[in-house]
């Protein structure tokens, strides 16, 4: 089996980012929770208080304009070109995707590109309001476990150091840079 980080790793970009200007565009009220983010953002980023769990949630706020289910569709057919070739090439039946990026927000992607699973953070599409903590770091592994509980990752590829455990539980690991590929040396290599 195989595991994938999304955005900036199998996606050319970051998936949420791009869903929320996609939105801010559609619904032009979500402008007037840009005061409520940016304190979020200077809280969690400038004065290191909170947790990501916490800014994020404040930043999902914007969901309450939307239509969710309506706009996540839209938002792919127009993005489903952001998929990066290597993946589309390499794809197996068994592979994985984890990620921090919103479960509703993957799910339809993942559905049309034929991955069985995904692992990513439960955000719900209308409040923004989490279900758990955010799918990121050490929590990608927890939750790979809970998900496959005897799983063994062949290969895995992120954008990300923060990916480091999920790099360390796997056979091999690969970091992507644009469409440059390299080989990932932990310290268990």
């Amino acid at each position: 089996m195989n595991a994938y980080d999304f955005d900036k790793t199998i996606y050319d970009g970051d998936s949420t980012a791009d869903f929320y200007l996609f939105c801010l565009k559609k619904h032009k009220s979500i402008i007037l929770l840009a005061p409520s983010l940016l304190c979020a953002f200077c809280r969690f980023y400038v004065f290191k208080k909170g947790t990501k769990t916490e800014f994020k949630e404040r930043m999902y706020r914007f969901l309450t304009k939307c239509n969710a289910e309506k706009d996540v569709a839209e938002f792919w057919d127009k993005n489903c070109g952001k998929i990066k070739e290597f993946y589309v090439k390499q794809k197996k039946n068994d592979d994985v995707i984890i990620s921090a990026s919103p479960e509703f927000l993957l799910a339809p992607i993942c559905r049309k590109l034929g991955i069985k699973h995904l692992i990513a953070s439960k955000v719900d599409s209308k409040s923004g309001t989490y279900s758990g903590v955010n799918c990121h770091g050490k929590e990608k592994v927890r939750r790979f476990y809970e998900e496959f509980k005897d799983g063994e990752i062949d290969e895995f590829y992120s954008d990300s150091l923060s990916d480091t455990p999920m790099a360390e539980i796997s056979k091999k690991a690969f970091l992507v840079n644009g469409n440059k590929i390299t080989e990932w040396k932990t310290n268990k290599n």
